[in-house]
Formats: C-alpha cells, sequence, structure tokens
C-alpha cells in the first residue's frame, strides 16, 4: 500500500494549485472578451500560432521559420496582445479595484424608490432616460465634460430633467455615492454594437447604458423612448422589459442590500444575474431584443 509523507502531498497541492489558477484565469480571460470583436482577435492569433507551430514541429528543416517563430513572431505577438486587449485589460483591472473589502454600498432605499417612480412614469409616457448609479468606480471622467448638479434625487426632478422641450434631456443624469444627483447630459461610452445577440442592433441610448456598465461597475436604468420598456444594464449585461415592481427589486439587490466584501467572507454562494431574473418570475433572459 503506498504511502504519501508531507513532501508528496505538498507536491500534490502545488500541483493541484497550479491547475486551478491556469484554469481561472483562462476562464476569467473568455469572461471578459465574451460578445466583443476581441474574441474572434484572440481566436485569430491563437490559430496563427498554432499553424506556425505545427509546421515547425513537423518540418525540420523550416530553419528560417523556426527562427522567425521564436525571436520574432512570438515577443510581437506578446506586444499585438497587450495594444489590441488593452480596452479589455482596462475594464479588467477597474473591475478588479472596484472589489471592495471594507465598505458597504451607501444606495439608500429612498433613492432607489424616487427612481422606480420616474422610470415608471417615464415609460407611461414614452419619454427616453438614463439614469446611472455610481459605485466603487468613481465616474469622474464621465460627469467632468457634463453638466454638474447637486441635487437630491427626486422624482420629479428627473422627470423634468427628461423632459423633451429640456435642455438637458439629452444623455444620462448620474447619482452619486451620496444619493445625490451630481451630473445630468452625461455623455456615456458605447457599446459595441456586436455585443448585442440574435441579429437585432439597439438604440444608441441602450449601447450607451451597457457601455457604463462594460467600462465600470455602476448599475444603467434606461427607459426607451420607442416602446417606453424599463431596462437594467450591469456587468455589460442588459435585461429589458422590467415592471416597476421588477425594476425595485434588481435594484435593492444589486445596491441596497449588497454588504462589503468582508462583511461577506465565509458565506456560501453569491446571488448572479440570471439567478436575479428567475427570481423576477417571468423567465427573460439576459440581452433579449
Amino acid at each position: 500500500m503506498p504511502t504519501f509523507n508531507l513532501s508528496t502531498i505538498a507536491t500534490i497541492f502545488f500541483f493541484l494549485l497550479d491547475f486551478v489558477i491556469i484554469w481561472t484565469m483562462i476562464y476569467w480571460v473568455l469572461y471578459f472578451l465574451r460578445g466583443t470583436r476581441s474574441a474572434n482577435v484572440l481566436f485569430g492569433v491563437i490559430s496563427i500560432l498554432l499553424l506556425a507551430a505545427i509546421a515547425v514541429s513537423y518540418f525540420d528543416k523550416l530553419i528560417v521559420l523556426r527562427y522567425l517563430l521564436i525571436k520574432c513572431l512570438v515577443p510581437v505577438f506578446g506586444t499585438a496582445i497587450l495594444v489590441i486587449f488593452q480596452p479589455e485589460f482596462r475594464r479588467a483591472f477597474a473591475q478588479a479595484g472596484s472589489i471592495n473589502l471594507f465598505v458597504s454600498n451607501r444606495t439608500s432605499k429612498e433613492t432607489i424608490d424616487q427612481v422606480v417612480e420616474a422610470a415608471a412614469q417615464l415609460s407611461t409616457t414614452r419619454t427616453g432616460a438614463i439614469i446611472v448609479f455610481e459605485r466603487n468606480i468613481g465616474l469622474t471622467d464621465t460627469t467632468r465634460s457634463a453638466v454638474s448638479l447637486d441635487a437630491r434625487v427626486d422624482s420629479l426632478l428627473l422627470q423634468s430633467i427628461f423632459y423633451p422641450n429640456s435642455p438637458l434631456h439629452d444623455c444620462a443624469v448620474v447619482i452619486g455615492r451620496n444619493n445625490r444627483i451630481v451630473a445630468a447630459h452625461a455623455v456615456l461610452p458605447l457599446a459595441e454594437e456586436d455585443f448585442f445577440v440574435n441579429g437585432k442592433r439597439l438604440g444608441t441610448r441602450h449601447r450607451a447604458a451597457t457601455g457604463i456598465s462594460q467600462e465600470t461597475d455602476a448599475v444603467a436604468v434606461v427607459v426607451s423612448e420607442e416602446t417606453g420598456q424599463i431596462s437594467i444594464a450591469k456587468k455589460g449585461r442588459l435585461l429589458r422589459g422590467l415592471k416597476p415592481e421588477e425594476l425595485r427589486f434588481q435594484l435593492s439587490t444589486i445596491l441596497l442590500d449588497r454588504k462589503s466584501l468582508w462583511k461577506r467572507l465565509g458565506k456560501a454562494g453569491k446571488e448572479t444575474m440570471e439567478e436575479i431574473v428567475e427570481h423576477a418570475g417571468d423567465g427573460r433572459k439576459d440581452d433579449e431584443p
């Protein structure tokens, strides 16, 4: 019967740890590249490297190709990957830096209620709107070129801002971490057009809401001007066709009930966006046009 000493156990442990770390890194790379043009670029780069490696391994006399692959192609591809995937790296590092160990989310229930009430009224009148909740990642770059405000979050105020004849009705309203409206007429980054599935291109307003949730940990509420549908964007994913009570549940789950990571250590499980949709009870899925 084989015996295991401490050295053998340690070797097996570090081998398994190495395996888990590598596959975790691969998973996160694929997660951040999902649904983007960069995924196709990555597939193309890997295909070229594999074909070159196969050619060199099967044809030993290809001395020049072997030299180019080892001395030139690999370093060039390494630099090219950093340049090509710069937006994805920036988004990954930003989301990693948004993890807060000690501070709980400070969005208040009153703020959520006022936003839900405003979204319901705007949906009834089919008035387009984007309302962004700032979280751990600051939105200074977004609000710097916007119209600065310092106002209490109020349903009537939000409705008046997005009124079609209002000078501030275009673009987005940003609610800061202090539960106050800090900016209006804020221009948001647009998500890539091919990010959306099922062959239907969504409007600029929904792409903007998805874009800001891709680049930061912000949560965006969108009201469609064409259909009056209420949507919510989080982590680059768009959930459409929400009723006011479903919107309240989504925002409360994401913002109100969210504790700091330090307080959540040791608690098993974490409710994902798909589970939230399931609790909403209508069977809709993310990115549904």
